[in-house]
């Protein structure tokens, strides 16, 4: 019986492995202030240290990048102490299996965005980016994926996104608002913060 094929989760996770591997430790991302060694690292801890994790989701609260040091002095650490190439290595081969995020549920929930955002946040950084073409499928996962960082965008204002590859398919956050025209992708990176680099329309 052969084996199913790689989720989108785990191509994103191959595919930003490849990418950080050859570009080295030291590029750019649309991440502020984070280099490719800033944000292997980042990943790494939030696969492998379950005590990294309440940070992480306190940072999606008002002011919550005060309450997530541990977090980042997890992720300062292991930049510091382990070479890039070991840490690159760590990404691509995810947690281990009793770790949180190995769980196939965390894994839909978190973990396509997760991996989709940061495959862009160092694609788009680079000079000559180019727009990738993704299939329906793939789409599809991205646009389920959109909600958790659509509600925190939406704020008091609401927010409608709207698919340009689908006719008819919205999705409403709050009342009324700004609308967001573009493919899933798209919509994903701008409701997560990359609005420079986000391809979308806006009214």
């Amino acid at each position: 019986m052969s084996a199913p094929p790689p989720s989108l989760s785990e191509r994103e996770r191959t595919a930003l492995a490849d990418l950080l591997a050859e570009l080295g430790p030291g590029a750019p991302t649309c991440c502020a202030g984070w280099t490719t060694a800033h944000l292997a690292a980042h990943l790494a801890v939030r696969d492998r240290r379950p005590d990294a994790l309440p940070g992480y989701g306190l940072e999606m609260l008002p002011h919550g990048q005060r309450l997530a040091w541990w977090s980042h002095r997890l992720e300062d650490r292991l930049r510091t102490s382990t070479p890039y190439a070991e840490v690159v290595a760590q990404v691509r081969t995810g947690p281990p299996s009793w770790v949180p995020m190995a769980w196939p549920a965390a894994d839909r929930a978190f973990n396509v965005s997760e991996f989709a955002i940061h495959h862009e946040d160092v694609r788009r950084a680079q000079p000559g980016w180019t727009r990738r073409e993704l299939s329906r499928a793939d789409q599809d996962a991205l646009w389920a994926a959109t909600g958790l960082y659509a509600r925190r965008a939406a704020g008091q204002r609401g927010l409608v996104l709207r698919r340009s590859d689908v006719p008819d398919a919205e999705r409403h956050f709050g009342a009324g608002g700004r609308t967001l025209t573009g493919e899933p992708l798209e919509l994903l990176l701008w409701v997560s913060g990359r609005r420079d680099v986000a391809r979308v329309e806006v009214a």
